[in-house]
């Protein structure tokens, strides 16, 4: 294969990937113009089309879908395989992608960056807010973030924080038309506002303590929100119970804007772990990472 036609597949996957040419082009540092010409050579040439193009954006075909998945993890791990040789220098650099839920953002990675950046100023990170359990290799991340145990086996996991005390809450206008709950059982005669999870499609599920054992509930609920800060107003508006960090919503109590019950159910979640899969070349960049975000307490 000559060179420019490997040159012409790596621009394919860029565009794949983001979906659209304007995005494309700018990662690339190119013109949507010669990125939609080599588009189009690499279609002639396989005598297939490979992208639908709309107004608005682009959305691989069976075989672009099919193409992207051969290429997508050989020219990460080519990627990989150069971004290591910055291992070469005497400082550590590149870009760290990391997919991360909003909560661990917030209280680890953010935090942890205030010094690490300051002290490695050729090293770039970037976050993704997912609540989906993404697939690191094929989503060309580095690594991702999620709570212990939800990370596939062949993934090394690094605990990076403590377990998660769990919150079940209400306003006082909710709890003045519904009776608070003392049991979870009397949980079915309450409204819930529920975290979305992408990949499922579906509702967080509420991990309580029934019977001396903790089980998975699924809630019922009008309102289905994807971020914490949104769950928060509306519990706080009175549209219904919430299950949330503590530490998010531990001010709304302290100012009575909240009310906590079922406390005694609620256990602790384990805690956050940073994944990435085996064959990953943990370069410089990225073990100083490692290293800054390691947990040091009491498990």
């Amino acid at each position: 294969m000559k060179r420019e036609e490997i040159a012409d597949l790596m621009a394919f996957v860029v565009v794949a990937e983001e979906r659209s040419f304007t995005r494309a082009a700018a990662r690339l540092s190119m013109a949507q113009s010669a990125l939609s010409q080599i588009v189009r050579r690499i279609e002639e040439r396989l005598g297939l089309r490979l992208l639908t193009r709309t107004t608005r954006s682009v959305v691989p075909t069976e075989a672009g879908e099919h193409l992207l998945s051969v290429l997508g993890p050989m020219l990460h791990d080519i990627d990989s395989a150069l971004t290591s040789l910055s291992d070469l220098q005497n400082r550590p650099s590149g870009t760290i992608r990391i997919t991360t839920v909003e909560h661990a953002a917030k209280t680890i990675l953010l935090p942890a960056m205030r010094t690490f950046l300051k002290s490695h100023l050729e090293i770039d990170i970037q976050l993704t807010i997912d609540y989906g359990l993404t697939d690191v290799v094929s989503e060309r991340f580095d690594a991702g973030v999620r709570l212990g145990g939800e990370m596939d086996k062949d993934m090394i996991a690094i605990r990076i924080g403590p377990d998660i005390p769990m919150a079940i809450v209400g306003s006082p206008d909710y709890f003045s038309r519904r009776s608070a709950p003392t049991s979870v059982s009397q949980l079915i005669d309450h409204q819930a506002i529920n975290l979305y999870l992408p990949t499922s499609g579906t509702a967080n599920r509420w991990r309580l303590i029934r019977g001396g054992r903790e089980v998975r509930v699924r809630m019922e609920g009008q309102l289905l929100l994807n971020t914490i800060d949104l769950i928060i107003d509306a519990a706080i508006d009175g549209h219904g119970l919430a299950y949330l960090p503590y530490d998010q919503v531990e001010r709304a109590i302290k100012e009575k804007k909240l009310i906590r019950v079922l406390d005694k159910f609620t256990p602790d979640l384990p805690g956050y772990h940073l994944y990435y899969p085996h064959r990953r070349h943990a370069g410089s960049a990225f073990s100083l990472f490692i290293d800054r975000l390691k947990y040091k307490g009491a498990v």
